[in-house]
């Protein structure tokens, strides 16, 4: 059975950016909330986001906190961040693979992958 897991590196400093607030939601017929949690002080999820039978096919979204995250480490941006809430929408296709999306993050830009 799969899994699909997640990493969040900051640019801005070159480290793992901790406390992350991410939320996982799948999009059926409705948008369904199946995992909230923070990243860990190397900037991953202490277990998968989904893994096994949790993990199904279909369509997902994947939110990532970033303003909240830059405004707790002070970074010297405007007042209000540029960035508040990075949203990645993809498929999981095969339930039996590996999916890994890392996000590389900085107040005002970022880039997402598939990793390995």
């Amino acid at each position: 059975m799969g899994k699909l897991t997640t990493h969040i590196l900051d640019l801005t400093c070159g480290k793992p950016a901790a406390n992350v607030k991410i939320e996982l939601k799948r999009l059926s017929e409705e948008i369904i909330l199946v995992k909230e949690t923070f990243t860990n002080n190397d900037g991953r999820v202490d277990a998968p986001l989904l893994a096994g039978e949790e993990l199904v096919s279909g369509e997902y979204v994947m939110e990532f906190h970033a303003g909240d995250y830059f405004a707790s480490q002070k970074v010297n941006t405007p007042d209000k961040p540029f960035l508040t809430i990075v949203t990645v929408r993809f498929q999981l296709a095969n339930p039996d693979a590996n999916y890994h999306i890392p996000l590389l993050l900085s107040p005002f830009g970022y880039q997402v992958y598939r990793g390995s």
